[in-house]
């Protein structure tokens, strides 16, 4: 069931916020003020330590002396968190590592840390979001 709700603002704020609108393209203020309240939601859950859903994206010279292997360890250290792994050839020298993840927002974040920090990792993003469980 939906309720309303109003909120005031200063007339820069509202001006910066309808800006904010057109540019990621939400159909009404109403959307983006249930995407922006989700957003702080989920962001809590991983304060709390929540069950989270994450993916762990890394780039990295696949030359790299036996850096394959470590992070290889660092999953089977963390199998219980991993849902799904994938590896992509983006080049001669480059690979893409995509791992989702799902569990307790320290663990998520000590797994993806793990993988981010080995030697030879040009560029490595751990991205969270909550379960749904608990949002509508």
């Amino acid at each position: 069931m939906l309720k309303r709700f109003s909120v005031s603002l200063e007339e820069e704020l509202l001006a910066q916020f309808d800006d904010y609108i057109t540019r990621h393209g939400y159909s009404n203020r109403s959307e983006a003020v249930r995407d922006l309240i989700r957003g702080r939601l989920i962001h809590e859950a991983w304060e709390q330590d929540s069950e989270v859903v994450g993916v762990v994206t890394l780039v990295y010279d696949h030359h790299q002396a036996k850096l394959q292997e470590r992070i290889t360890e660092v999953q089977h250290d963390y199998y219980q968190l991993i849902t799904s792994s994938t590896h992509v050839h983006m080049d001669h020298h480059n690979c893409l590592e995509v791992t989702i993840v799902k569990g307790l927002a320290s663990q998520v974040r000590e797994l993806a840390e793990g993988m981010i920090a080995l030697r030879g990792v040009k560029s490595g993003n751990l991205t969270m979001s909550s379960t749904g469980d608990d949002l509508h």
